[in-house]
């Protein structure tokens, strides 16, 4: 018998006769964080991403745009990166250019454009998926209309959220969205603008990506 035989052998010989029963999971954060009312929920998701420097404006279906355009002439920002063909990048196409604000669209692939995405485009407009009210985290889900690139590049990022789309936990999005039935190749979770630590633990914000994020919070019918 050779020491790879020994060692099999012994690990063999305490092998568990039965395999322990799985962790109740629903069960626990069925007691960790109970339903609460979707008014509570957008509270709460409110209080922590604005503890994470993010700006949230509460809007309605039809005001958002307004909000929108208020919030980037505060910037003195007239250039916004917008995804064509959905529903909040057409009504942003149609809304902002008669009031001043060029909308531009990510029509092509990223290198027949580097240069101006990373250098002439000073805030992007993005949808969330879905939000988690226990971090105060965005869900974003980029696709080919809408990638990755949009929320990642510009200095600001401003992101449409629908407030009925906000879970109580990470756990309650996964299960209730069935993300074990399929993911896209790139998923986003956004807790506030990009930010960083030295070796100091010294928090600094805006040190890559986006340097301001903010939320429109949708609220009432979409």
């Amino acid at each position: 018998m050779n020491a790879r035989d020994r060692i099999l052998g012994k690990l063999r010989q305490h092998m568990p006769q039965a395999a322990k029963p799985l962790p109740d999971v629903d069960g626990w954060y069925a007691a960790h964080r109970p339903l609460e009312a979707a008014t509570d929920k957008a509270k709460r998701f409110r209080h922590f991403i604005e503890l994470a420097h993010a700006e949230v404006h509460a809007v309605t279906a039809a005001n958002w745009t307004e909000t929108l355009h208020a919030v980037l002439k505060a910037r003195a920002i007239d250039k916004l990166l917008v995804a064509e063909g959905t529903p909040h990048g057409d009504a942003a196409l149609d809304a902002l250019p008669p009031r001043g604000i060029e909308c531009s669209v990510y029509d092509m692939a990223i290198e027949a454009w580097k240069s101006e995405m990373f250098n002439e485009t000073p805030a992007g407009l993005t949808a969330a998926r879905a939000a988690i009210a226990e971090t105060g985290t965005l869900i974003l889900w980029p696709n080919a209309l809408e990638p990755r690139l949009m929320s990642l590049v510009p200095p600001v990022h401003i992101v449409l959220l629908d407030a009925a789309k906000i879970y109580n936990t990470f756990f309650e999005a996964m299960s209730v969205e069935g993300w074990k039935n399929g993911l896209p190749s790139n998923s986003l979770l956004i807790s506030g603008p990009s930010k960083t630590a030295d070796i100091q633990q010294t928090l600094a914000y805006g040190a890559h990506g986006p340097k301001e994020l903010i939320v429109l919070l949708l609220e009432g019918e979409a």
